[in-house]
């Protein structure tokens, strides 16, 4: 029974303790406090996202997770990056077929020379 209540106490101690430099207790103050970690390799402002900036990309951890904002502005400019990709690729796409008409067409309105009009 001694042995229960010398670590009741013991508990208690060492609790208060810990809530005494928690809070400001003594001297030296309250702990600092401690700044939200932030994305350290965003990526490129000045030019188009690379895969090797994609595969280098690493969220700082939240008490729950990662934090939303970072994650969020990291997608938003992936998405906007892509959407931008497509377009392009689609006006290239459409040039080419436009290109490829136009050389159809091109070729089916040149004379088609005669064996008669052929010379030896």
């Amino acid at each position: 029974m001694v042995m229960f209540l010398f670590l009741v106490v013991a508990l208690a101690v060492v609790v208060a303790a810990v809530t005494l430099a928690v809070v400001g207790g003594g001297d030296k103050g309250p702990l600092p406090e401690a700044g939200p970690e932030r994305l350290v390799d965003h990526l490129p402002p000045d030019r188009p996202v690379s895969r090797a900036d994609v595969d280098g990309l690493r969220f700082p951890l939240a008490a729950r997770g990662y934090r939303m904002a970072d994650v969020d502005d990291a997608l938003g400019r992936l998405g906007a990056e892509l959407a931008e990709r497509d377009a392009r690729i689609a006006d290239l796409e459409s040039a080419l077929a436009g290109a490829r008409a136009a050389a159809a067409h091109l070729s089916m309105d040149k004379p088609v020379p005669h064996r008669e009009d052929e010379r030896p």
